[in-house]
Parts: structure tokens; sequence; C-alpha cells
């Protein structure tokens, strides 16, 4: 099998793993808890390796892992006391424990391949030359199998925990009242994400890592509102985002973790400007569509309540309406032809005549904004 490949296949694995994660990291606004545990476990790495002596071992997961756990602990130990937030909490916490382990590796591991850089940034085009040999035979990069068995943790364990992870993400109060611990359940997942973040460091380190837990989730949340939907959109946007990004790397000639979590940005920012259900540019649509929707609505009920005048009185002329309405004429001008556009009005000599439609569509507005006011002071 080839680099380039193989390149691609840990990157397409690191990032459906880190995908499935994030999106309960979204959901329960934890995205920076991510971060938190993405350098916070250096510190257990460094620990393991002095006792393991081996960047290889296990026990350097395991540690990182329960190095997340303490993170996280220490993070809702301090939010607790109410004395501070816990954005506030994690920027106290996480820089501690990843500036003692950045200063045991200066101090302890200078001549060992163990390193900040590689921590942050990690290196893809590496991950190919470490190699798993079972047997004496050369069966792949080793990172490909190690988040290739993360990924079917995670995958487990959110099959498993599907209807316990999704009560207690969106109702806590409800999961503990039915019997489940959403407590244990927050520590069971910290803790996948904690074995994630430390499996995916050699490879793309922890930068690639949070933008791929977090972006997918992010984009995913504004494309869908179903959680199961959720986590697919979120794994294929995180595969698109790896894909896309190496070969813009190799085309740049630029750094491959560099160009994903590029991409990553890019697709969430599309899709915040074009999401079909939350995008901005739907969002300043449909505020511009209710803009003139209120507009013609004051312009039709502010004639239906002067009917009873003379058709040329003050009240019906164009020039009064737009004063009384506080509107600029070229505003009024645009309502007034909608209006007459959509059969509501007739305008003649600069007096408006609401027609019957427009006579039953004031009626309605009124009648609705009436049963609307009942309704908030019985509330």
């Amino acid at each position: 099998m080839s680099p380039i490949i193989e390149i691609q296949l840990i990157a397409i694995i690191v990032a459906a793993a880190c995908a499935l994660s994030g999106v309960f990291l979204v959901l329960r606004r934890m995205a920076m808890m991510s971060d938190a545990i993405s350098h916070s476990i250096l510190l257990g790495i460094v620990l393991a390796f002095f006792i393991a002596k081996d960047l290889t071992s296990p026990f350097l997961i395991v540690a990182a892992a329960l190095t997340g756990l303490l993170t996280v602990w220490a993070v809702e130990l301090v939010n607790r006391t109410g004395l501070v937030k816990e954005d506030a909490s994690i920027g106290l916490i996480f820089p501690v424990f990843f500036s003692v382990g950045v200063i045991l590796i200066s101090k302890f591991a200078g001549n060992v391949h163990l390193d900040v850089d590689a921590v942050l940034l990690g290196e893809l085009a590496f991950a190919p030359f470490n190699r798993l040999i079972v047997a004496g035979y050369d069966i792949g990069p080793r990172a490909l199998y190690v988040m290739g068995v993360i990924f079917v943790l995670n995958v487990l364990f959110i099959r498993i925990f599907y209807k316990e992870l999704k009560l207690a993400t969106f109702d806590a109060g409800l999961a503990t009242a039915l019997g489940f611990s959403p407590v244990l359940l927050h520590y069971a997942l910290m803790a996948l994400v904690s074995i994630t973040v430390v499996g995916a460091f050699d490879a793309v380190g922890s930068i690639l890592v949070v933008a791929l837990m977090i972006a997918p989730a992010a984009t995913a949340y504004l494309l869908t509102e179903r959680l199961s939907h959720m986590l697919v959109t979120s794994v294929v946007l995180a595969v698109l985002s790896a894909i896309a990004g190496y070969w813009l790397a190799f085309l740049l000639d630029v750094s491959i973790a560099g160009a994903m979590a590029t991409m990553c940005g890019f697709i969430f920012v599309l899709t915040f400007l074009l999401s079909p259900q939350r995008g901005m540019l739907v969002l300043i649509l449909r505020r511009n569509r209710q803009r003139w929707e209120f507009a013609r609505i004051m312009l039709l009920v502010h004639l239906f309540q002067h009917e009873h005048l003379p058709p040329d009185s003050l009240e019906n002329r164009f020039e009064h309406c737009s004063e009384h309405l506080k509107w600029p004429v070229a505003f009024a001008t645009q309502v007034v032809n909608k209006a007459v556009q959509g059969g509501l009005l007739e305008s003649s000599d600069g007096i408006l005549r609401l027609t019957p439609r427009g006579r039953d569509f004031a009626k309605n507005a009124i009648v609705e904004n009436d049963q609307l006011g009942r309704l908030y002071k019985t509330v």
C-alpha cells in the first residue's frame, strides 16, 4: 500500500473517531473541554513514559485517559464553587497541567522523541513510517490500527448507550429521575474523549484533534436537529475535511494537519452562511421578509381602523400614512407597491383604499393580535 493511501486512511479513521465524540461535546456545550483535555493529557503521557520507558506502551493511553478525567473533575470542582464560570475554570486548569508536562519534557526527556511540537502539530506524513510488526510481518502503520480500535470503541460505546447518552445530554434531570446516572455517563464519555485524543496525538497533533472534534459536529448541528443524523453527518463532514485537507496540503506543499484544520473551518463557514435552515443568508432573508410583512400588516391595520372616514380623508392619503407610521418615503412607497401587487390595496391619486382581500387580511391580523394579547395576560 502506498504512503499516500496510508496517510489518507489514517486521516479518515482519526476524523471519524474524533467526530463521534465531538457531537456530544458540542451538544453539551463543552466544546472547549476538548481543547483542555488535548493539552492537559500531555502530563499523563510524560508521567507514564517515565514509568514504562516506552513510547509505544498502552499504559500511556491509560494514563492520558486518567489525566483527562482528572482535568474534567478539576474543572467541575472549581466551577462548583460558584466563584468562577466554567470557561474560566477551563482556562485555569488545563494550562497548569500542560505547562507541568512541558517542564518535565524539557527537564528530563530532552533526548527522547517526545516533544511539544509533535504533540501540538503532529505530522501525518511521518505516520506511515511507524509500522506495526506482528510475528515478523509488517501489517501496516501503527496509527491506523490504534485509531481503528479507538473508532470501534467509540461506535460501540455510542451504540450501546445511545438512549442513555441522548437522554442525559438533553435532559439530565429526567435521566436522574428514571434511575440513570448522568454523572457516571459523563465521566465515561470524557474518558472516551481522552482516549481518542491521545490515540490521535502521534499522527495529527492536538490542534487538529480539536478541529476534527468540534468543527464537523458544529457544522452538522447547523444542518440537522436529529441526533442520529447529526452523528452520521458529522462523520461524513470530518472525513471530507480530512481528504480535502490532504490534497490541499499536497498541492500547496504545506502542513497536512494545518490544511485539514483549515478545511474543517472552511466547511463550517460555508455551512454557517448557506445552511438551508440556520444559515446566516437564510436568516437575513427571513428577517427581511418578516420586516416587509410586518410593515404591510401595520399599513393595512392603519387603513382598516380609519375606514369609517370619507375615502379622501387625510388618514387615507399616502403622505399622511408615511408620516404617521414614521416611515421614510422610499420605504413607504415600496410597502404600498408590494401591497398593491398582492391585491391588498388600491392606490389612486395618492389615496389608499383596502380591497376586500386586504380588509379580510387586516381583520385576521387584529384578531390574532387580540388572541396573543389575551394569552399573554393569562400567563
